[in-house]
């Protein structure tokens, strides 16, 4: 295992060099180190290690959306109001309906068959986008208009609601019906879990008013409810949940409304965090990704991808529309909103697991996806924001 964390931090961070320099996005590099040092190539990473990934990468997750909740505009996103409430489910629903079209008629798959597909490649990935919105917001671009904030609000939330709609459609495969227990779920585990968060953020704001501690105490703590928070979650049975990552989130929004200042420092804490949880992020993603599946995909499963992707744009567009966004804004909003990578590595293999007949050329499209939604939409942003946005 010690070697294993020394080569993923190592090679890693070399790699991402190397992209940089080549000005191409550094989580490029990462995750093709994951692909090379991982089980489907070298070999190298220890079983333990590849056996925790799934939490490893969990951990960067929560520290990110942390960060984001820290230095997120209150005022920002109120301005944007309805697109960002739209965006939270309405690109998602237009590509599952991309897919279905377009899966059913070039792969050869059933309506349902091709619904499990969209709902897979349907999330959009809070690892690739998040720290992009988190940097905009630090520069300055786009902040005025709303447009980071609005992109972070947009894509917490589009991951509960597509993987709702996966639980639900695995469901319906293997004969258990529509719950409309599922659907009901979603708005409410959202407003769970933005009170959740407000209110444990307001009581650390009052702790740390309280009590004179370290910043770096402070982290600790804050770091250990987030982790709390996500167990909780995935222990609870009961039919109506709270979203942990939006309550992650919301952290960092209450302790910000409360200690402006406080907030402040501890989101350059997690800044330094964040630098080593990235690369352990994007190389178990990489390590995730079996690429001896790449070569059965074919041209029919990337032009579902590409066609899907075609649909998200086209529901962007939908909530964009009557806003005094200008076509530029428009244009980088559906180019944030594209790379795929921890949902689909998460829940690509999953119907393969469960035995569905779909199984083959779902983890197939979701390696694809992976491999070519990440780095091109990461490319994309990087490459377009200083051009495509104001800067306040």
């Amino acid at each position: 295992m010690l070697l294993s964390i020394s080569l993923i931090l190592i090679v890693g961070m070399s790699m991402a060099w190397l992209c940089q320099r080549l000005r191409l996005p550094g989580l490029m590099g990462m995750l093709a180190t994951g692909m090379i040092l991982g089980p489907h190539a070298l070999d190298l990473l220890d079983a333990d290690i590849l056996g925790i990934s799934e939490e490893l990468r969990k951990i960067a997750l929560i520290i990110i959306l942390t960060r984001a909740g820290l230095g997120l505009d209150l005022e920002g996103l109120k301005k944007t109001g309805r697109p960002a409430l739209l965006m939270c489910f309405i690109p998602a629903s237009f590509e599952v309906l991309g897919v279905i079209l377009l899966g059913t008629r070039l792969m050869g798959l059933t309506v349902l068959e091709a619904a499990v597909l969209g709902a897979v490649l349907a999330a959009v990935s809070p690892a690739v986008v998040v720290p992009r919105m988190v940097r905009l917001m630090e520069e300055g671009y786009g902040k005025r208009e709303g447009i980071p904030q609005m992109i972070l609000a947009g894509v917490s939330v589009d991951d509960v609601y597509v993987i709702v709609l996966f639980s639900t459609f695995t469901g319906m495969m293997q004969g258990k019906g529509v719950s409309a227990v599922s659907f009901i779920n979603i708005p409410v585990s959202i407003l769970l879990g933005t009170v959740i968060g407000l209110a444990a953020g307001s009581l650390l704001a009052l702790f740390y008013k309280q009590v004179h501690i370290r910043d770096t105490s402070k982290v600790l703590i804050l770091l250990s409810i987030s982790l709390f928070l996500v167990a909780a979650e995935d222990m609870l049975t009961t039919p109506i949940s709270f979203s942990s990552l939006i309550a992650v989130m919301f952290i960092g929004i209450g302790l910000q409304k409360k200690r402006g200042e406080a907030a402040r420092r501890i989101s350059v804490k997690y800044g330094k965090l964040w630098v080593a949880a990235e690369i352990f992020l994007f190389v178990l993603v990489g390590a995730a990704v079996d690429t001896g599946y790449l070569a059965q995909a074919g041209g029919r499963a990337l032009l579902v991808i590409l066609g899907a992707l075609a649909f998200r744009m086209a529901g962007v567009a939908l909530c964009l529309w009557g806003t005094k966004l200008g076509r530029r804004e428009w244009l980088f909003v559906m180019l944030a909103y594209t790379p795929k990578a921890t949902v689909q590595a998460a829940i690509g293999g999953i119907p393969l697991s469960m035995g569905l007949a779909c199984g083959d050329s779902v983890l197939t499209a979701a390696v694809l996806a992976i491999v070519l939604t990440a780095p091109l939409g990461a490319f994309a942003m990087d490459l377009s924001y200083q051009k495509l946005l104001n800067r306040s």
